[in-house]
């Protein structure tokens, strides 16, 4: 595989975090936004709190990744849905829709542990 692309859900706080690792390494030449979703993308990183409205938009977002498919899920809220988990509108956690491959911990988490998930996340979609 000659190019890999990543798509970001950023959802929430970490949405925002997220979008700074470009600063911090070279790691993100290629993103796009879940409203410029195609078929090129194999990385997804969802950020953020998850809610029931937005969990359709996140399967459809994996659904759409070009094999090999791979999750990272940004945040405490992406991980297991934060201090919302028991909102009746939030799911508790991205993995309860999508298979997640790698997990980054944190309330949010700084741009070096996504830059790191990133660099682990293209060895797995390049394997």
């Amino acid at each position: 595989m000659s190019n890999v692309s990543v798509l970001q859900a950023g959802l929430a706080c970490c949405g925002v975090e997220s979008s700074s690792v470009d600063l911090v390494s070279g790691a993100w030449e290629q993103t796009e936004s879940v409203s410029k979703l195609s078929a090129a993308q194999h990385i997804l990183v969802i950020a953020g709190t998850v809610t029931q409205a937005l969990a359709p938009t996140v399967k459809s977002a994996y659904d759409a990744l070009q094999e090999p498919k791979v999750v990272v899920a940004f945040g405490a809220c992406a991980i297991s849905g934060g201090p919302y988990w028991d909102s009746y509108s939030v799911v508790s956690g991205a993995h309860q829709i999508v298979p997640v491959d790698i997990q980054v911990p944190g309330c949010p988490p700084g741009p070096e542990e996504l830059a790191a998930a990133l660099m682990q996340a293209v060895e797995l979609a390049t394997k």
